[in-house]
């Protein structure tokens, strides 16, 4: 398994040079294939209903306006990915919203690459519900990449992932978030296996949590430890809260430079959002998270 062919959401964000450079550096290690993609922003739906007259002077000025800021924001992809070393890639506008078209475009690709939404940088951004949407929705792995930017670059580091933590809960979505990450697991320096609340859910964990994930993770060649923690207790049931915040402590303190989570969700994410671990990752993540749902 590798990722063979990659698409990198580009847009005017502040950072956008750092999500670039992360999916080229991904691209490299598997000689694969990198798309980049500017979305208008302006609906599939309303094209396909006829609903869109671009006859009409008013809207064309504001079609082109819209078309216009998408490739501006591509104007840096070829020369920087060019810069960095990457020859096998294509870059591409598209009519649509990001969410939808992202989700669309991405189940052609093994991986795609998105950012943080950015709450100080709401005109550039694609909506706090963006990295969600193309989640719960693409069928693809995404990894989301902090409006931050990275620390250092990815070379200088010794890779896109030296220190890995898995967060594992034994769901389907964990499972399939791990399996999806095992190109980046196989280079990484160290990898740790973080369970919270084990006691919560011994029909899944069994009576040595993370165990098995262990043997499996052996199977692939990747060497790992496992990580037993408790959240914060709450309540007369006193059942666990703040997981998501332990889970990002968690990850600082072991000085980890990626997280891989099973993201729990679903498909009307509108109304009910994703779970409370997913939603808090998102909004304060500060080191790249690869997500499958």
């Amino acid at each position: 398994m590798s990722y063979k062919s990659i698409l990198v959401h580009v847009d005017e964000a502040p950072r956008v040079a750092e999500r670039i450079r992360l999916a080229v550096e991904l691209a490299l290690q598997d000689d694969g294939h990198l798309l980049g993609v500017a979305m208008t922003g302006i609906a599939r739906a309303l094209y396909q209903n006829a609903i869109v007259d671009e006859q009409d002077p008013n809207l064309a000025l504001h079609l082109n306006f819209l078309r216009e800021r998408a490739n501006r924001a591509l104007e840096q992809f070829g020369p920087l990915v060019q810069r960095l070393g990457l020859q096998d890639f294509a870059q591409r506008v598209v009519d649509d919203d990001p969410g939808a078209g992202l989700s669309v475009m991405a189940r052609h690709a093994d991986l795609v690459v998105i950012g943080q939404a950015d709450p100080e940088h709401v005109s550039t951004s694609a909506g706090s519900d963006f990295p969600a949407q193309v989640l719960t929705h693409s069928g693809r792995p995404v990894l989301v990449v902090p409006y931050a930017g990275l620390p250092l670059p990815a070379s200088a580091q010794g890779g896109p992932a030296r220190r890995v933590m898995l967060a594992w809960n034994a769901s389907r979505e964990a499972a399939r978030a791990v399996h999806e990450a095992l190109p980046l697991l196989r280079r990484a320096e160290r990898v740790h296996v973080a369970v919270f609340d084990a006691d919560n859910q011994r029909a899944l964990h069994g009576d040595a949590p993370g165990a098995e994930l262990l043997q499996y993770l052996a199977r692939h060649g990747i060497e790992a430890d496992v990580l037993l923690r408790q959240s914060p207790r709450a309540g007369l049931l006193k059942r666990p809260t703040g997981t998501g915040e332990a889970l990002l402590s968690l990850v600082a303190e072991q000085n980890c430079d990626l997280l891989v989570l099973g993201a729990y969700g679903h498909s009307r994410f509108r109304e009910t959002l994703l779970g409370g671990v997913t939603r808090t990752v998102l909004e304060s993540m500060t080191v790249p998270v690869l997500m499958a749902h």
